[in-house]
């Protein structure tokens, strides 16, 4: 799976940044089946964090309640130019993470 991390190309110290994440995921629920009739084992991200330059910024658990492919957006202060690096979980024990760079001036 993939994700897609914005961030803004423009910050400064102690601005408040807008992160927002777009993963791709089936977020399957466990009810639906497939084309022979079978269950569809339940597939759903469990977890999700954030870091800004290895410092956890933000956290949530997921239920099967998301849609598939779910979107997330939160703010943070930017201090400085570095990585934010989301990382999230599924019922597989499947760890997946993407990083973006962020720019911060002065």
């Amino acid at each position: 799976m993939a994700a897609r991390i914005q961030v803004p190309t423009n910050a400064k110290t102690g601005d408040v940044i807008e992160i927002r994440v777009l993963i791709q995921h089936p977020m399957e629920t466990g009810y639906r089946v497939d084309d022979t009739g079978r269950n569809i084992p339940r597939n759903t991200i469990r977890s999700f964090a954030c870091t800004y330059n290895g410092q956890e910024i933000f956290r949530a658990d997921l239920s099967s309640g998301v849609s598939a492919n779910p979107y997330l957006q939160f703010t943070t202060i930017a201090q400085g130019s570095g990585i934010i690096e989301c990382t999230w979980i599924d019922d597989t024990g499947k760890r997946e993470s993407e990083q973006h760079p962020i720019q911060v001036l002065g």
